[in-house]
């Protein structure tokens, strides 16, 4: 079972207790956050279907703010004598996945068979 997010303009594969880490988010450690489904899979079928998916949420659970492992970029033309040297470090956020919307579905199914 696992289900495809969206945030930050990215799309992550992500399954019942995995740790991503993502563009940062505006949200403390500790916090729970709800990240857009774009596919569900639970197994035996998948649901790509907007108005199918419609209000179905992964929450995730906020551990870290960090920085990610710095970037070079080196500009260089040859014979000009002109070289370059910049650095970057992308702001990030770990999320843990805490619970999958087809957890939902089996529940309340489970439930009302008894």
């Amino acid at each position: 079972m696992y289900a495809i997010v969206s945030t930050g303009g990215k799309q992550y594969k992500v399954a019942q207790g995995d740790v991503i880490d993502v563009e940062k988010l505006e949200a403390q450690p500790g916090d729970k956050v709800e990240l857009d489904v774009l596919m569900l899979n639970d197994g035996a079928t998948s649901t790509v279907e907007p108005s199918a998916l419609e209000g179905k949420k992964v929450v995730a659970e906020v551990l870290s703010q960090f920085k990610g492992q710095k970037a070079i970029i080196f500009k260089f033309k040859k014979r000009k004598r002109y070289h370059r040297t910049r650095g970057h470090r992308q702001q990030l956020t770990k999320l843990k996945v805490v619970e999958l919307p087809i957890e939902e579905a089996a529940s309340s199914e489970a439930s009302e068979e008894e």
